[in-house]
């Protein structure tokens, strides 16, 4: 029996039924409606344009974006993990990364994987290693680096929350609550010192900043998310790095 192709007004009704994430582009004009201005963020993390050839690992992949686009770029293997966001015990679920895997005929291979759980023997090495926004949701983040680094043969790209961006000195800020985002799973923020050291401190010898911060005059107008808060989130922004060990090949 021939599988039926889903007409456009059942397509539509199917994203209606998700709660998005990522803006994913399904083809034919459809775009799913994420919260997430993830064609902005993509810009900013500078993932290498040509991944013929290359073998990918997408850390917290939720909707499943950044993977999507890996293996549009022509990486040869895509796996993608996550959990929190897959197990519905969060904002999302994995109804979004099923539906545009399935739509996009993807070849990425989804794994239910904590960080935590990452290991060469589980899942190899990998030419890139995505590491977006998860940084500041775990407890124990020096912990998650090194085991991001036992499988990270090339390019790490990672970005995050960073905080005390006016310390000059290696800091991490801890929230103990609802304090970053009104969220209760932000735990930790580095600021950009500490999170080089945190880089280096578990085998990459080369950390480059490719998105920076907002500068500190954007940082003093924008408005903050709570009332209260408005010094504590001026010391507040977001970074993407690039990180490689010394052995590592460039691309």
């Amino acid at each position: 029996m021939s599988s039926r192709v889903p007409s456009s007004s059942s397509l539509s009704q199917r994203i209606e039924a998700i709660r998005w994430f990522h803006r994913i582009d399904l083809g034919d004009g459809v775009v799913t409606p994420g919260l997430d201005d993830t064609p902005a963020k993509l810009q900013r993390i500078q993932l290498p344009q040509d991944l013929t050839g290359k073998s990918v690992l997408d850390i917290g992949a939720w909707d499943g974006f950044f993977s999507f686009e890996a293996e549009r770029r022509g990486a040869k293997h895509v796996t993608a993990i996550d959990s929190y966001c897959w197990s519905d015990e969060g904002w999302g679920g994995k109804q979004g990364f099923d539906l545009a895997h399935s739509h996009l005929n993807s070849q990425v291979t989804p794994r239910h994987l904590e960080v935590e759980q990452l290991s060469r023997e589980e899942l190899g090495g990998h030419d890139v290693v995505l590491f977006l926004g998860v940084l500041y949701h775990l407890k124990h983040p020096l912990l998650a680096l090194e085991k991001i680094a036992e499988v990270t043969d090339d390019l790490l790209i990672l970005e995050t929350k960073v905080d005390l961006l006016n310390s000059k000195i290696p800091a991490m800020a801890f929230y103990r609550d609802r304090e970053l985002n009104r969220d209760p799973t932000n735990w930790w923020a580095p600021n950009l010192l500490g999170l080089e050291h945190m880089l280096r401190s578990v085998g990459f010898d080369q950390v480059k900043v490719v998105s920076p911060p907002k500068s500190i005059w954007a940082r003093l107008l924008r408005k903050p998310t709570q009332p209260g808060s408005w010094w504590r989130e001026v010391r507040q922004g977001r970074v993407t790095v690039h990180a490689r060990k010394a052995t590592s090949s460039q691309t």
